[in-house]
């Protein structure tokens, strides 16, 4: 018997016991109306990072893409599914504003400060070339100025904000930028304290939600 599967069948269970009979309509209206989503979340695969939970959004307010690192390959250099995601929420769906969401302890940018934990995952560290120049970025900042403060947590700042680059040289981004209607900003979560801190476009600095 597959015990992870038996736990995720129970939470099917309690999801249709528990949770779906208070908002049934709420799925009816779902079912039968086109997704109108405001914000396209681009956040990390990690399992311990849920973008609707963090945000408190409603069903069909928040369009999710997750990937190691929450990256944003720069437009041209690796269309897949990012890429599409990004036309997609933008050309189509029409969304008003795009976060890209870093977190505290993540696996991607340890794996950057330790190359050789994934030299057996190829397609790992093809990967992870996204974010070879928030590592440049870093430990030269970590080496004169940010000396007080953890290597990785200075490099997940930086990842974020060079996403946030990579983001804007999307045509489809580009354009709705340029007509004023799309806004992008960066987000770290520090899973342990629960706590957000936003940088808005064009800001090298984190704020905390209050």
């Amino acid at each position: 018997m597959d015990e992870v599967l038996e736990q995720l069948k129970k939470g099917v269970r309690r999801f249709r016991s528990e949770v779906y009979p208070n908002q049934a309509h709420l799925h009816a209206q779902a079912a039968i109306n086109e997704q109108r989503p405001h914000t396209l979340f681009i956040a990390c695969a990690d399992s311990r990072v849920n973008p609707n939970e963090l945000t408190h959004s409603a069903m069909g307010e928040v369009f999710v893409t997750r990937n190691i690192g929450n990256m944003v390959p720069a437009y041209g250099e690796m269309l897949g599914g990012v890429s599409a995601v990004i036309e997609y929420a933008v050309t189509s769906l029409r969304v008003r504003h795009i976060v890209v969401c870093g977190h505290s302890d993540c696996g991607a940018m340890k794996a950057l400060l330790n190359p050789d934990s994934v030299k057996e995952m190829p397609t790992v560290k093809s990967w992870l070339t996204n974010a070879r120049a928030a590592l440049t970025v870093a430990e030269t900042m970590h080496t004169k100025t940010e000396w007080r403060r953890e290597l990785l947590s200075v490099l997940t700042e930086q990842n974020v904000l060079l996403q946030l680059q990579h983001l804007k040289t999307h045509p489809s981004v580009a354009g709705a930028m340029a007509m004023g209607e799309l806004t992008v900003s960066g987000w770290l979560y520090d899973i342990g304290k629960g706590q957000v801190s936003i940088a808005k476009d064009g800001e090298r600095g984190f704020t905390v939600v209050e």
